[in-house]
């Protein structure tokens, strides 16, 4: 199968759905040799099976709670031992919790910081050594537009932090040849966004991005484009933020939502 990733391999973690789901199967169209995983075994054995179905080559660990050291280890060496190397690894797992302080728990913020940054620093770290033996490789992490605002609780502190990991390996390991991108999407339509209904981009849009920064790497890639001018002026104007956000009828607002997730999902 020929593409812009033919015969790359590509480890992709959190396969069973949303933007991990569209990659591996775009990545197996493109011709890549994708090595995923995914918590949910049944969610994982779906994508494994649509992306053979489809002629792509894939095999999958199954399944990976990947907040666990050794299930991290596994999946680098399923990748070794399935194509002999790595040329791609898309950091896109996570576990993340939702609510504002008065509702969160130790708990949630420990695991919260857990499934967001402690997954993608193993990944990082696993993967930069093979690639500083063999002269070079790609990093992509998924981070979010709320990294570039706090609104969010511990999820925009999580991705803030996500900048900042993604932006110090970069500069650690740019002059061996290896290459970190993050991706910030907005609003997509994922399992996480299901309230806000089927009018969001599709995870697609995303998974696209991804594809593209492995030949094109870019410090940052904002998806869909649109959210580029909100970073702008989050970044300009940081006490507008202060005064749109601080404002209590917002703030009950995004408390209500906050509590409606509680609700669908309380973990």
């Amino acid at each position: 199968m020929a593409g812009r990733l033919k015969d790359k391999v590509c480890i992709i973690t959190g396969t069973g759905s949303g933007m991990g789901r569209a990659a591996a199967l775009l990545f197996c169209e493109e011709g890549a040799k994708v090595v995923g995983s995914d918590i949910n075994a049944d969610n994982a054995q779906a994508t494994l099976r649509d992306a053979q179905k489809a002629g792509g080559q894939m095999v999958s660990l199954q399944p990976a709670d990947l907040t666990k050291q050794e299930r991290c280890d596994a999946l680098v060496d399923l990748a070794l031992k399935t194509h002999g190397g790595i040329d791609v690894v898309y950091n896109n797992a996570a576990t993340a919790y939702f609510g504002w302080m008065d509702k969160f728990t130790y708990e949630e913020f420990a695991r919260t910081i857990e499934g967001e940054l402690l997954i993608v620093f193993r990944f990082c770290k696993n993967s930069t050594r093979i690639y500083l033996a063999r002269g070079g490789g790609s990093i992509i992490n998924v981070g979010s537009i709320a990294g570039e605002a706090g609104v969010m609780g511990v999820y925009s502190a999580s991705k803030f932090g996500m900048r900042g990991l993604s932006d110090s390996v970069r500069r650690e390991v740019r002059a061996d040849g290896v290459r970190v991108t993050l991706i910030e999407p907005g609003f997509v339509r994922t399992p996480m966004n299901a309230a806000m209904g089927d009018g969001l981009p599709g995870p697609e849009v995303v998974a696209d991005a991804i594809v593209d920064a492995v030949d094109h790497p870019r410090r940052v890639r904002i998806v869909p484009k649109r959210y580029l001018l909100p970073r702008a002026i989050a970044r300009a104007f940081p006490g507008l933020l202060d005064a749109v956000f601080g404002h209590p009828r917002i703030q009950a607002r995004l408390n209500r939502d906050a509590r409606a997730d509680r609700a669908r999902d309380p973990r």
